[in-house]
C-alpha cells in the first residue's frame, strides 16, 4: 500500500522568513494610527496603498489609520530592491502574514483582558467587543502586548470574501500630498543648513582628468569648498545658482584625456556578436519523437541602448556627524546602496543611515546610486551641514546607467506542413543588472572615479530563477515541441548598462512574438489562432480571447490601418498580457489605440493595476517608436529632450485595460508585464498597415524607409 506524501510543513513568506521580528513591521503609536514598515519603496506605481489597504484589511482598520513609513536602514526590513514587479508578492505577502499574526495576538490578550472566548470577540476599526459591551482596543493593549516577538509559521490571512478593502480601488494615499504641494519628493525636500554641491564630470567616455585649475571657481560668490579626489571633483556652495556657476567655472578650467571608443552605432547588432562574452545554455527542450525538417526559418531583431529618461535629474542628500553619515536617496535598494557605500568610504555599514524618498520617476536601475555617493563625498567637506546635489539633465542622459542593446536570432524548422518542429533563441547583450550591493566591489559611478578607484564594475544576470537578465522571457510559452535557449553575455562595457524596466524582457518578448507572426503569415493563418493552438496554459489563453473579444479582433482592414497582438506572461511567471495594437501609418508610425487583457492573479486596487498596465503600455509606445540612446565613437550624443525624444501628450494613444478577476488566486506583478507585449503588438500592426516588417527598434520613418529598400 502506498502512502500518502506527508504534507509540506507551512513556511512564512520569504520577506518575513527574512526579516521575522513582527515590530520591524507593525506598531501601533500612542496617537491611534497603525505605523507600517515596508522594506519596499514607492517610485510611483502606487505601491503604498496596496500594501496599507493589504495592513487594514487583516487588522480590521480603517484604511485612514493606517501610516506608510518610508525604508529605511535605520528600522525598515531588509526587503532588498524594489524591482521586477514583486512588491505585492513578497512585500504585501509579509504583511499579510504578520497582520495575520498580530491580529491573532491580540485577540489573545483581549480574551485575558475581558473574560471572554476568542470566537465571540469582534474587531472593528481597532476596537475588540465582545458579549455585554466589554471592549477593548489595539492601542490600550498596546502597553503590554510585545511585538518584539519571530512570527510564525501557519497564520490564517482572511479569505478573499472576508476582505473589505483588497480588490478595490481605493484612493491612493500618497497622491494629497503630492497635490497640495507637501514635499514627497527628494527633489524638494530640505534641511535646515543645507549647502547644495555639483560634480564635474567629462563629455568623453572614461576620459582621465589631467589637470584642473581652481582659481576661477574660487571667485564664485558663496563657494564652500572644491572637493577633488582623484578624477572625482565637484563644489559645494551656500546656493544652488552659486554651485552651478562654479561648476561652469570649474569646467572652463578642467583638462581631460582621450576617453574609450565606443561601439558603431549604426553596426550594433555585428558589434554585439563580435565581442567577448560569456555563453550560457538557459533552457533545452528535446521531443520525444521528431518529425522531419523540410526547411528552416530565421531571422535577427535588435532593441537599442535606452535611458531611463526620467523627467526629473537624479538627486540625493547627504549629511556628516562625526565619523557617521545619513543619506536621503530615492534608491531602489536602501540596504544594498549602504553596503556599497561601506565599502567605497571603508565604514561599518551601522555607521551608515540610508534613507528612502520619492523620486520624480524611476524604471530600474538610473542614477539614484550613484547620485547619493556624489552627495556623501561633497558632503564631507561641508562641516557638519548637510548638502544636496541635481545632476543635471545632460549628466543624467549621459553617466546614468542605460538599458542594454540586443541582439536576437531565432531560427524555427518545420515540418512539410509548415508546423514548429524546433526553435533556437540566441541572444547578444551586455548585462542587464550592475545595483549596488551585490559584489565584493562597488558599483557605484564616483567609486571608480577615486584616486584610488575600483574596477569598473561590468553588469552581470540575475539567474533565471529570478527572473533572468538578458535571457528574461527566452523560453517560450508556447507548446513547442524542441528548443534550445542560449545567452551571450558581454564581458566588455564601454556604455554602462544596468537594470532597466522589464531587463531583456522587452526585447525578448518583441522577438518571439514578431516571429510568431511571421509564421502565421507564412502559414497563411490567423495569427491569434496559431497563438491559442500552441498554450496549454488556460489563463494564458484567456487574455488572449479576451483581449481578440474586446477588440473586436480582427476589423475589416481600412487602408493605412493596422492591426497586431502580442502576448507574454512576465518572466514566466508573473502576470499574464495581451495587446492588440491599432496603428495608422502615414509619414510616420502612430499607435491609435491599445487594447489589454491582463491577470495579475489578486488585484489588491484594481484602479492601480490599470494605472501600471497603461503607464507601461504607454512608456512602451514611447520605446518603439522614439527611444535610442545615440553616439559617436567618443561620447554619447543624446543628452537633451532634442537628441532623445520620448513621446509627446499629443501622440499618446487611446489605451483600454480589461482586469480578469481572480481574488483567489495569488498576486502576480503588474508594473512591467505590458511592455513586450505592447512592442511586440505595435510592431506586428505596423507590418500590417504596410506590409513591412520592422525588426530593428525603434520603428522610425528612417527605420520604415530601410526596411522598405531591403524589402525590394
Amino acid at each position: 500500500m502506498t502512502r500518502p506524501a506527508p504534507s509540506s510543513a507551512p513556511k512564512l513568506p520569504v520577506s518575513l522568513a527574512a526579516n521575522p521580528m513582527l515590530s520591524s513591521w507593525v506598531r501601533f503609536s500612542p496617537e491611534g494610527h497603525v505605523m507600517v514598515f515596508p522594506g519596499k519603496v514607492e517610485i510611483g506605481q502606487g505601491i503604498v496603498t496596496a500594501l496599507a489597504q493589504i495592513a487594514a484589511d487583516e487588522l480590521d482598520v480603517d484604511i485612514g489609520r493606517v501610516q506608510m513609513v518610508r525604508a529605511s536602514t535605520a528600522g525598515s526590513p531588509n526587503e532588498g530592491i524594489t524591482s521586477g514587479s514583486l512588491s505585492v508578492q513578497q512585500s504585501g505577502r509579509a504583511i499579510r502574514h504578520a497582520c495575520a499574526q498580530i491580529r491573532r495576538i491580540f485577540l489573545d490578550a483581549a480574551s485575558d483582558r475581558l473574560g471572554v472566548g476568542i470566537d465571540a470577540l469582534d474587531v472593528e476599526d481597532g476596537t475588540i467587543s465582545g458579549p455585554g459591551n466589554v471592549s477593548t482596543s489595539y492601542w490600550e493593549l498596546a502597553a503590554e502586548v510585545s511585538l518584539d516577538r519571530d512570527a510564525t509559521p501557519g497564520a490564517t490571512p482572511k479569505s478573499s470574501t472576508q476582505r473589505t478593502l483588497a480588490g478595490k480601488s481605493i484612493q491612493r494615499v500618497d497622491i494629497p500630498d503630492k497635490v497640495f504641494a507637501h514635499p514627497r519628493f527628494i527633489h524638494d525636500f530640505a534641511l535646515p543648513g543645507m549647502l547644495h554641491g555639483r560634480v564635474l564630470r567629462p563629455e568623453l567616455s572614461a576620459a582621465r582628468l589631467v589637470t584642473l585649475s581652481e582659481d576661477h571657481a574660487r571667485a564664485v560668490a558663496g563657494l564652500v569648498a572644491i572637493v577633488r579626489d582623484g578624477n572625482f571633483a565637484g563644489v559645494v556652495s551656500e546656493t544652488e545658482d552659486g554651485a552651478e556657476n562654479a561648476l561652469r567655472a570649474l569646467h572652463k578650467d578642467a583638462a581631460w584625456s582621450s576617453g574609450e571608443t565606443l561601439p558603431d552605432e549604426e553596426r550594433l547588432a555585428e558589434w554585439l556578436k563580435a565581442q567577448p562574452s560569456e555563453p550560457t545554455v538557459i533552457d533545452t527542450k528535446t521531443a520525444s519523437g521528431k518529425r522531419a525538417k523540410v526547411r528552416t526559418i530565421g531571422r535577427q531583431y535588435t532593441r537599442p541602448y535606452l535611458a531611463h529618461a526620467s523627467i526629473a535629474p537624479s538627486c540625493a542628500i547627504a549629511q556628516w556627524s562625526g565619523g557617521c553619515v545619513h543619506v536621503w536617496t530615492h534608491s531602489q535598494g536602501v540596504y544594498f546602496l549602504r553596503a556599497d557605500l561601506a565599502l567605497v568610504l571603508k565604514l561599518p555599514v551601522e555607521n551608515i543611515i540610508v534613507e528612502h524618498m520619492e523620486g520624480a520617476g524611476c524604471y530600474g536601475h538610473n542614477a539614484a546610486d550613484d547620485v547619493a555617493l556624489d552627495a556623501v563625498l561633497l558632503a564631507k567637506a561641508a562641516g557638519g551641514r548637510p548638502v544636496r546635489v541635481q545632476w543635471s539633465r545632460q549628466d543624467e542622459m549621459s553617466h546614468a546607467p542605460f538599458g542594454a542593446a540586443m541582439a536576437i536570432e531565432i531560427e524555427a524548422d518545420l515540418d512539410a506542413q509548415g508546423e514548429i518542429v524546433e526553435w533556437r533563441h540566441r541572444v547578444w547583450s551586455n548585462g542587464h543588472t550592475a545595483r549596488p550591493g551585490r559584489a565584493a566591489q562597488p558599483a557605484l559611478l564616483a567609486a571608480s572615479e577615486l584616486a584610488n578607484p575600483f574596477p569598473r564594475y561590468i553588469a552581470t544576470n540575475p539567474p533565471q530563477a529570478n527572473g533572468g537578465g538578458a535571457d528574461r522571457n527566452s523560453i517560450p510559452l508556447y507548446d513547442f515541441p524542441s528548443w534550445e535557449i542560449e545567452c551571450h553575455r558581454l564581458l566588455t562595457m564601454p556604455i554602462r548598462t544596468s537594470a532597466l524596466r522589464t531587463l531583456g524582457g522587452q526585447g525578448n518578448v518583441f522577438a518571439i512574438e514578431s516571429f510568431i507572426d511571421e509564421l502565421a503569415t507564412d502559414r497563411g493563418e490567423d495569427p491569434v489562432a496559431l497563438r491559442l493552438r500552441h498554450l496549454s496554459d488556460s489563463r494564458a489563453q484567456d487574455v488572449i480571447r479576451s483581449v481578440a473579444r474586446r477588440a473586436n479582433w480582427k476589423p475589416d482592414k481600412q487602408t493605412g490601418r493596422g492591426y497586431g497582438i502580442g502576448f507574454a506572461r512576465y518572466k514566466n511567471t508573473g502576470a499574464y498580457c495581451a495587446v492588440v495594437a491599432e496603428v495608422e501609418g502615414a509619414e510616420d508610425v502612430s499607435v491609435k489605440r491599445l487594447t489589454i487583457a491582463v491577470d495579475v492573479g489578486e488585484a489588491i486596487n484594481p484602479d492601480g493595476v490599470i494605472n501600471q498596465i497603461e503607464g507601461g503600455a504607454i512608456q512602451a509606445t514611447s520605446w518603439v517608436l522614439k527611444e535610442r540612446v545615440r553616439f559617436d565613437r567618443q561620447r554619447i550624443t543624446s543628452n537633451s529632450w532634442a537628441s532623445y525624444p520620448i513621446l509627446r501628450f499629443s501622440e499618446v494613444p487611446e489605451v483600454q485595460v480589461e482586469l480578469i478577476p481572480r481574488p483567489d488566486s495569488e498576486p502576480l506583478g503588474a508594473g512591467e508585464a505590458a511592455h513586450g507585449p505592447v512592442t511586440a503588438a505595435i510592431a506586428n500592426a505596423v507590418f500590417d498597415a504596410l506590409g513591412v516588417r520592422i525588426r530593428n527598434l525603434p520603428i522610425t520613418r528612417d527605420s520604415l524607409i530601410a526596411a522598405m529598400e531591403l524589402a525590394t
